[in-house]
């Protein structure tokens, strides 16, 4: 098959357990360009944080950030897409999250807020301690999210709420899920993210192939989670990472070995090189 995309998730599948992109990874993906292949990074991180990465593995196409809810060029000023919770069920969502005593961050394209430094705020500030301030991401304490959402106009993408209990996450997910208005899935064992009704990796990757006259046939999606079902299913060959989520191994047409293990690496090389 002659393919001429590939959408890689971050997360569990492009970097290691480390958070890093092996040098292996590094170097299929640069033998795909060569071939005339477009390398997408496909994240629900914020865009500026995949900025980084993209750069890292030398792809100069389009970031799908935020679940979907945010696709642009970084290398030049060109949004793509974008789909902003909406205001009034922002406020919603925040209250509920309040009630339920539940960590949660939000963002938009390149503005992180967060009410307490935790989870994974706690770990972009040990992050900006290490990196030039290009790399850096801009991190707002805001004591008062909801009254800050309704004084401030910001568009937000996406939501992410964490925590270590399951039974308190689920709850809040039944909860969440009957404002139909936006999506939630499950990126990460212990968390949520909450975007706008229909936004997901899926959709973004299939506005993106539109855009550039690619069918789904000559498409390789590769992930580990939930967030990421919508783009395998889109994709003509989907591919799961052996450490993924077991509903993501099922339907996957192929499974790759592990992100410590340069299992996108050795797809590429498989389906590609």
């Amino acid at each position: 098959m002659n393919y001429k995309l590939i959408a890689i998730d971050m997360d569990g599948t492009l970097l290691n357990n480390e958070e890093k992109v092996s040098e292996r990874n590094k170097e299929a993906i640069m033998e795909a360009t060569k071939k005339g292949v477009q390398v997408v990074v496909s994240t629900g991180r914020i865009f500026s944080s995949a900025i980084y990465f993209a750069k890292l593995i030398k792809v100069v196409t389009p970031i799908i950030a935020c679940n979907g809810a945010y696709v642009s060029e970084y290398h030049r000023d060109n949004i793509i897409l974008e789909n902003p919770i909406k205001n009034k069920d922002l406020k919603n969502i925040i209250e509920t999250l309040e009630k339920n005593n539940l960590y949660y961050h939000f963002y938009d394209n390149e503005n992180f807020y967060t009410k307490d430094l935790e989870y994974n705020s706690l770990k972009y500030y040990e992050w900006n301690k290490k990196q030039d301030e290009e790399n850096k991401i801009n991190i707002q304490i805001v004591e008062n999210p909801l009254s800050f959402v309704e004084k401030e106009d910001i568009k937000v993408y996406k939501i992410v709420v964490m925590d270590n209990d399951m039974e308190r996450i689920q709850n809040a997910r039944i909860e969440l899920s009957e404002n139909k208005e936006i999506e939630v899935v499950s990126s990460w064992h212990g968390s949520l993210d909450i975007m706008y009704k229909g936004v997901s990796k899926g959709k973004a990757l299939k506005q993106l192939c539109n855009l550039y006259d690619i069918s789904r046939e000559e498409v390789i999606a590769i992930g580990d989670n939930e967030n990421d079902l919508s783009m395998l299913e889109y994709a003509g060959t989907s591919v799961a990472m052996e450490n993924g989520i077991d509903i993501v191994k099922e339907y996957a047409t192929h499974v790759t070995d592990t992100n410590d293990n340069d299992g996108v690496a050795k797809i590429i090389e498989k389906l590609v090189l």
